[in-house]
């Protein structure tokens, strides 16, 4: 391999760069886009639920059920009705999301047998928002009923402490306020990195094809890798800017923790880097245009990160064949490997597996685009 003939590539593949606006601006600003329309657009966490009353008892007791619900971030009290059939309606025209509804004898059943019913009716259109609503509820519910008991045992002179022998104290780990977005922002970077890698390689050896050329190219004594090297490195390091602004963006803009080494994290960010690049530089090779080239190199590496990568959903969640074909996708090991260093501050050792998974994939990657490019016009 002549190490020159890499440089004159990498020379021309550069000002190629610079001179088409369609590649910088890929490069440059579809990365800020992605990151702020992902961030920003990607939460699983809800507050301010809509939620409509209807208090058929009317008494202190029922109202103050009702005021813990108005407290709560979660919920947002759009009103109370006067009737059920009123519920029903907030229900069908969704002014409200969940309704709370307080029977007649609420307090006297309380009071009586120290059980209330209270009856919570649930816009299930969207079932994970029903769900978190719902637990919502619950705990709201659950808190009252907390405060209900130790008022009936301190009013009959009993000992608290006797009563409450066992008593957990959680304590969460590594994303200690519960923020969705801290775990879902490392998943963006790599769902960003996907998709810039692999567009912008994908463009190489097509665009030379629709210009005409590629039989200059192949009328050169350059050899397959060296054209393969020449084209990437370029990309690469375009990349690698991209993966800095992502990176900086997640940590300062949307204040995610990084706990982790740099040099884990840049060393497996160039790994996977490697990984899109390759895919993308084969299926340039392959289809001999941008535009065909383009749209297969998103459907290998946005779908199957978007998806397949724990990015998403979680894995251990899947179907057992999903499952298995969750380890063919390269976005599993680096998005692994980006949540352990964000969040848990993993050392080299304990991302051994991982980072080894991905090397291999690079390298795998690396022969079979090597080896995809054939200096013939057929």
């Amino acid at each position: 391999m002549k190490w020159r003939r890499v440089k004159a590539i990498v020379v021309k593949e550069s000002l190629q760069i610079v001179r088409d606006p369609r590649s910088l601006m890929i490069a440059l600003l579809i990365p800020l886009l992605q990151m702020f329309l992902l961030g920003y657009g990607i939460s699983l966490d809800i507050k301010q639920i809509p939620l409509c009353a209807y208090d058929n008892e009317g008494s202190q007791t029922s109202q103050d059920l009702l005021r813990r619900f108005s407290a709560s971030p979660y919920f947002s009290l759009q009103g109370q009705a006067t009737s059920y059939a009123e519920v029903g309606r907030s229900l069908d025209d969704g002014r409200c999301s969940i309704a709370i509804v307080i029977p007649s004898g609420f307090s006297k059943r309380l009071n009586d047998t120290g059980q209330g019913l209270v009856q919570a009716l649930l816009d299930a259109t969207d079932t994970n928002n029903a769900s978190l609503a719902a637990g919502y509820a619950s705990a709201v519910i659950a808190s009252y009923s907390a405060a209900v008991q130790l008022q009936t045992i301190e009013q009959r002179g009993a000992s608290v402490q006797t009563l409450t022998p066992v008593e957990v104290r959680a304590r969460v780990w590594f994303n200690e306020d519960m923020v969705s977005r801290n775990f879902i922002i490392p998943g963006v970077v790599a769902l960003v990195m996907a998709i810039i890698g692999s567009q912008l390689s994908s463009l190489t050896i097509a665009r030379e094809w629709e210009r005409g050329t590629m039989e200059l190219l192949v009328s050169t004594p350059i050899q397959p890798l060296e054209l393969m090297l020449g084209k990437l490195l370029p990309y690469f390091v375009v990349g690698m800017v991209d993966a800095c602004i992502c990176l900086a963006l997640a940590v300062f803009w949307f204040e995610v923790p990084f706990r982790g080494t740099l040099s884990a994290l840049f060393f497996t960010t160039g790994l996977f880097l490697t990984v899109v690049l390759c895919i993308g530089y084969y299926v340039s090779v392959s289809i001999r245009s941008q535009v065909g080239a383009s749209q297969v190199a998103l459907l290998l590496t946005m779908l199957p990160t978007t998806l397949l990568s724990g990015f998403s959903f979680p894995i251990d969640q899947m179907p057992t064949a999903v499952q298995a074909v969750t380890y063919i996708v390269s976005g599993r090991y680096y998005v692994t490997i980006l949540k352990a260093l964000f969040l848990k501050g993993a050392p080299w050792g304990e991302l051994a597996l991982p980072i080894f998974c991905l090397a291999l994939y690079a390298a795998a990657m690396v022969l079979l685009a090597a080896r995809a490019f054939r200096k013939t016009l057929d």
